[in-house]
């Protein structure tokens, strides 16, 4: 690979199980993961901080060859480590100025079902499966209140399986990955490693 940036190298999501005939594809048996060492942690790190990264300065910046790096990055994605590459976005600047958190209690066995309506919400940005008083967190962001409103009155509480919600606010948040951090900052912090 070129030293160009990581961006155009793999940008489309790896299918989930990894990529065709990888261990964890359908049909092919799972295999235990590789264990990843502080160098690997290193360079996941510095992509997560910026994923449009060049090899170039991923090797500078871990202190390994450009072979070994592009090496490295290559494995943690073949293994399904590195998912893929995005883009973090400020929601509030791209219009999406109300996002929450939704709760919700679900028919026993019925997360498949209910996972699959979920991912074609509007504005749906994360979902989990989770244990205690519900069943599953469900992040959205929409352009304004009236339309996370309709979100929650209309399309959720249509599903047949979901048995109640809960809706929180978002405030304000933090971008763990941005946080005081420049450019310069997640470098520093990966070299004292």
């Amino acid at each position: 690979m070129p030293d160009e940036q990581m961006a155009g190298a793999a940008s489309a999501p790896v299918p989930p199980g990894g990529a065709p005939g990888a261990p964890g594809a359908p049909g092919v048996p799972p295999v235990a993961p590789r264990p990843l060492d502080p160098i690997d942690r290193s360079i996941m790190r510095l992509l997560q901080a910026d994923g449009r990264a060049s090899i170039r300065s991923v090797a500078e910046q871990v202190h390994v060859s450009r072979a070994n790096a592009y090496a490295r990055i290559n494995r943690l994605i073949d293994d399904g480590v590195i998912r893929g590459f995005t883009a973090r976005v400020n929601h509030e600047r791209a219009g999406q100025g109300a996002s929450a958190y939704i709760t919700l209690k679900i028919v026993q066995n019925s997360w498949r079902t209910v996972r699959e309506q979920l991912r074609e919400l509007p504005g749906a940005a994360h979902i989990a499966l989770v244990s205690g008083d519900f069943d599953v967190l469900l992040l959205v962001h929409t352009p304004d209140n009236r339309t996370l409103r309709e979100l929650v009155l209309t399309r959720l509480q249509a599903i047949p399986e979901v048995l109640s919600t809960r809706t929180l606010l978002v405030f304000e948040e933090t971008d763990l990955l941005d946080s005081g951090r420049g450019p310069g900052a997640g470098a520093q912090a990966i070299s004292e490693e």
